[in-house]
């Protein structure tokens, strides 16, 4: 069996109009900060007297910090003294008498990790619950990836974040996070992250992400989430899953020589494969889907899946090669993610700030896609035909009037909708040349630092008093 050309090509997508701005406006109050997220669990276990950067106001600033372009403490607290947030916290910006940002800063370590995890996974559920268009037959297409970002060893991050050995040898300096994020397909939304450091593998977090979902959905993932352990996780927890897999596996599970067709296979664990003790060990009945894919210009590729979407009349093969083919969007997403909201590196002091600014990030990354979602289905487009950069500075500009004066914000509401539908990408008429993964670093009279900043100084002081 032999797929055409175009058989990872996304379809083009039928959205409802059935939304009125009014409509879009009450849906996407609710992913900003509200009441509703005091009543998660997470915040009501732990008690706050009244101060004045409420957890609230404290998660605010967090999205702003993201979303601004100076993300500085110093830049949020300028916002909050010019009464940014006062309609949050009626008469904020009189009682900001001083200019230092400790009451920020504070407040901020105050604020539980795990609320900003709870905010995230409830942002993605209502996101991808908003219409029926975000969803494939009932099931949200979630799509998981990894990527580490960058820490500077303060304190405590190289001990709990290490970084890796092979930055350079024996002298290793940026500390790394891994993540793995869970993407919404045809919305773009994240759904759920999973933190740790670089010694806990992606399969792992993405076995967390998969047990702790909220929706129905089909897990769609690369060559290095195709291993038993995953697929065990979405069995456990009542999802189905599409995952690649390496040859060498697809062999093994096939117990013969890979040839192209739908096979009806039996996975068991091998002794090799890490299994938590908690989920069951038993075989798990699938669908090897084996399909050599040929383009006009390159060599063919045999691309071997694993579905635990056992019914072929409702789950065709190129059905499924045509979703496993929207995975490439996590990778657009992902450079959203450190382009755009500049989330490549973290200037945070602590292991426990890291993980909430990334989360924040993700908080103030979904806005901008319910905000492109709200716009599209105004439209009747799909959302993924719109420009996130420039939505992000329509949305940025609105939120500055939602921060001060809700009146004027649902005033301009309706026009700003109308601006993120005209954001469309543009339809190059030729394809962009395919260029190296190398960068031209331009010529600085400094030599290379390695070793700590501590040391160095230390060597400085001696080459100084010896002059």
């Amino acid at each position: 069996m032999q797929t055409q050309k175009n058989a990872l090509k996304p379809k083009k997508l039928s959205l409802q109009t059935s939304f009125s701005p009014p409509e879009l406006l009450a849906f996407f109050i609710q992913l900003l900060p509200a009441t509703a997220l005091a009543k998660l669990p997470s915040l009501k276990a732990k008690c706050f007297y009244q101060r004045l950067f409420t957890p609230l106001v404290t998660l605010w600033y967090l999205l702003f910090q993201r979303l601004h372009a100076d993300h500085t403490l110093e830049a949020a607290l300028t916002n909050a003294r010019d009464g940014g947030a006062d309609s949050l916290r009626p008469g904020l910006s009189r009682r900001l008498n001083s200019a230092a940002t400790a009451s920020y800063s504070n407040a901020r370590q105050r604020l539980p990790t795990a609320f900003l995890g709870d905010a995230l996974a409830l942002q993605g559920h209502k996101i991808s619950r908003l219409s029926p268009t975000t969803l494939w037959r009932g099931l949200v297409i979630a799509l998981l990836d990894g990527s580490t970002v960058r820490l500077r060893p303060h304190g405590r991050m190289a001990k709990e974040l290490p970084p890796n050995g092979n930055q350079h040898p024996n002298r290793p300096y940026w500390c790394l996070m891994r993540v793995v994020v869970c993407f919404c397909t045809l919305s773009g939304a994240a759904l759920d992250c999973a933190l740790g450091s670089i010694h806990v593998s992606e399969q792992v977090l993405a076995c967390r992400i998969i047990l702790n979902c909220l929706n129905s959905c089909l897990f769609i993932g690369d060559r290095n989430f195709g291993v038993f352990r995953v697929v065990q996780a979405a069995r456990k927890a009542g999802q189905q899953a599409l995952l690649r897999l390496t040859e060498r596996r697809a062999r093994k599970l096939l117990r013969r020589a890979l040839t192209v067709g739908d096979h009806a296979v039996s996975w068991e664990p091998s002794r090799q494969d890490q299994l938590p003790p908690a989920c069951s060990k038993k075989p798990i009945n699938g669908r090897l889907l084996v399909v050599r894919l040929q383009r006009k210009g390159f060599r063919s590729q045999l691309l071997c899946l694993f579905t635990t979407l056992a019914n072929t009349a409702d789950y065709p093969v190129p059905e499924l090669v045509r979703l496993y083919g929207l995975r490439w969007h996590v990778e657009l997403n992902l450079r959203y993610l450190k382009a755009q909201m500049d989330l490549v590196q973290l200037e945070a002091k602590s292991p426990e700030m890291a993980q909430k600014e990334w989360l924040a990030g993700l908080l103030a990354y979904n806005l901008i896609r319910a905000a492109q979602l709200c716009a599209a289905l105004q439209k009747g487009i799909s959302p993924l035909t719109l420009s996130f950069s420039s939505v992000r500075r329509r949305l940025e500009c609105w939120l500055r009037q939602f921060g001060r004066t809700k009146r004027q914000a649902y005033a301009q509401w309706a026009k700003t909708l109308q601006d993120m539908g005209r954001s469309r990408l543009p339809r190059r008429r030729k394809p962009r040349p395919n260029e190296p993964r190398a960068q031209r670093h331009l010529r600085l009279p400094y030599l290379p630092l390695f070793g700590s900043r501590a040391k160095a100084r230390r060597n400085l002081k001696k080459y100084v008093s010896k002059c």
